[in-house]
């Protein structure tokens, strides 16, 4: 499903290191980087990403290069060598420029080394050499440079084996890990996310690192935390990422919540079972069918309020009744404390998480036409989403009982698909609105107003009229004639 991601095999990577990497940077672009960086007399090399993204036969536009000098320099001859259409930007405050040219983006900045304060991850950075910005780079996989001097045009510099990494799909620091993550904190959520990714395995000194250094997160803004937690749960497998941000301690840190659904309890023998693993079981599962960020998201949260309803009761055993009502709750606090969007977004996950149990209840009793009319009119546009995270959510190791909640889901979908061709349900306002009720009985806004209103939608979602003005007047006069509402202004028969 997830097109931008590819995984590596050994076969590729060999295969890669027998071949010249200059046919991967015989474009006009790394030509003129080429004369440029020669006419200046600097350094300049292809650095991170992009030399990784070659051996991982993934597609990258973005290149960073790092030039032994001024970057900025560096990026103003190269815009007037590719002359109209390019675009220079340059931040001074951090000695970079972005060269913007058609769908091609070139990042140049000075070699530098860099040193940490312990409050903060912003560097004190002083000019260096290729081997200082080699040292500062957060993975060795990242820390590979391929040259484009013309004297050397294409010669690999990869002093901490990031190619063998690569072969043996791990995650490393090249320096001492616990000074590569107390720097700069965030990295260690980089480590998880892309081992998460790449499907890549966190190297055992590596991952110990991150359980001591874990406190470390703290000074670590919200918004960089959540932009990580969005890039695992874009990963094919996230369950990957929250099980290692679990494991290395990470994860009670920057999401309690999440935490508060694992273990399980038993009472007279009798036991349910680790939301936690569940939730993250039906996250993979609705992975497979879609890319969509939010709808990851109210996968992750829809039993989010689990925990806050859990009771033990003699006959039925352990309950979590109206836990998704207490989720949808939950939410708005959540995305305000992870500074995620407090927008149409967070209200898409609310809804969702509000009405996961609905179509399960309906499949798991008999398929009525009402329940299904209901369905269809609160879900609105969002409920072909909702059948896919409720799908996903059929997690049971008994086939048969899986099977049939499969099964009646087909025929939910079915119903839904029918009467929505019928009657017209979905996003739907009652054919008699509040005005024309006003009007005919002469009424000022009223509670009267508002039961007639939902008598004539509980009416139609029920099958007893259909959605259309002529039926739905009638009804409200026979239900306001029941109520001592007597109309004044009827409209003239035509």
């Amino acid at each position: 499903m997830d097109k931008g991601i590819f995984f590596v095999t050994l076969r590729q990577i060999e295969k890669m290191h027998t071949m010249e990497l200059k046919e991967h940077f015989a474009g006009r672009i790394f030509s003129l980087i080429s004369e440029t960086a020669d006419e200046l007399g600097l350094e300049c090399y292809v650095v991170g990403g992009y030399v990784r993204d070659i051996f991982l036969n993934r597609p990258s536009k973005d290149i960073d290069v790092v030039v032994v000098g001024s970057g900025i320099e560096m990026a103003q001859a190269f815009g007037k060598k590719l002359g109209r259409g390019a675009h220079v930007s340059v931040f001074k405050n951090f000695g970079t420029a972005q060269v913007k040219f058609k769908d091609t983006e070139v990042e140049f900045v000075g070699a530098r080394k860099e040193s940490y304060s312990h409050d903060s991850r912003k560097p004190i950075v002083e000019d260096g050499t290729l081997e200082d910005d080699q040292n500062r780079r957060d993975f060795t996989i990242n820390a590979m440079a391929v040259c484009l001097n013309k004297a050397r045009f294409g010669e690999l510099v990869d002093p901490f084996g990031g190619l063998d990494d690569l072969k043996e799909r791990t995650i490393r620091t090249p320096l001492d890990p616990d000074i590569t993550f107390s720097d700069d904190p965030l990295r260690m959520m980089r480590c998880i996310r892309f081992a998460t990714q790449l499907n890549f395995y966190i190297d055992d000194e590596t991952f110990e690192a991150l359980e001591r250094n874990k406190e470390r997160i703290k000074i670590i803004s919200r918004e960089r935390i959540a932009d990580e937690l969005n890039k695992i749960l874009l990963s094919p497998v996230p369950s990957k990422g929250f099980i290692d941000l679990d494991r290395c301690g990470l994860l009670e840190l920057i999401f309690p919540e999440l935490v508060a659904l694992q273990g399980v309890e038993v009472r007279n023998g009798r036991g349910h079972k680790d939301n936690f693993y569940h939730t993250l079981e039906v996250v993979d599962n609705i992975s497979r069918v879609s890319n969509d960020l939010w709808l990851r998201w109210a996968t992750l949260l829809h039993d989010i309020g689990k925990p806050r309803t859990k009771r033990w009761e003699p006959k039925a055993g352990w309950t979590f009744h109206n836990h998704n009502f207490i989720g949808e709750k939950m939410i708005p606090e959540i995305f305000r404390k992870m500074k995620l969007p407090m927008n149409e977004k967070m209200k898409y996950v609310q809804k969702l998480v509000g009405l996961h149990m609905r179509p399960i209840v309906i499949a798991d009793e008999e398929v009525t036409d009402s329940a299904v009319r209901r369905l269809l009119f609160e879900a609105g546009d969002d409920i072909d989403d909702l059948m896919m995270l409720c799908e996903a959510d059929i997690t049971s190791k008994n086939e048969a009982r899986k099977q049939r909640f499969l099964d009646n889901f087909k025929l939910v979908r079915q119903k839904l698909k029918d009467l929505e061709e019928k009657d017209r349900i979905r996003n739907f306002q009652p054919p008699v609105d509040g005005a024309e009720i006003m009007q005919v009985f002469n009424l000022q806004p009223c509670r009267e107003i508002g039961s007639l209103k939902s008598s004539i939608k509980d009416a139609i979602l029920d099958g007893a009229i259909p959605n259309e003005h002529d039926a739905a007047f009638e009804y409200m006069l026979k239900k306001a004639e029941q109520m001592g509402l007597k109309p004044v202004n009827l409209p003239e028969k035509k």
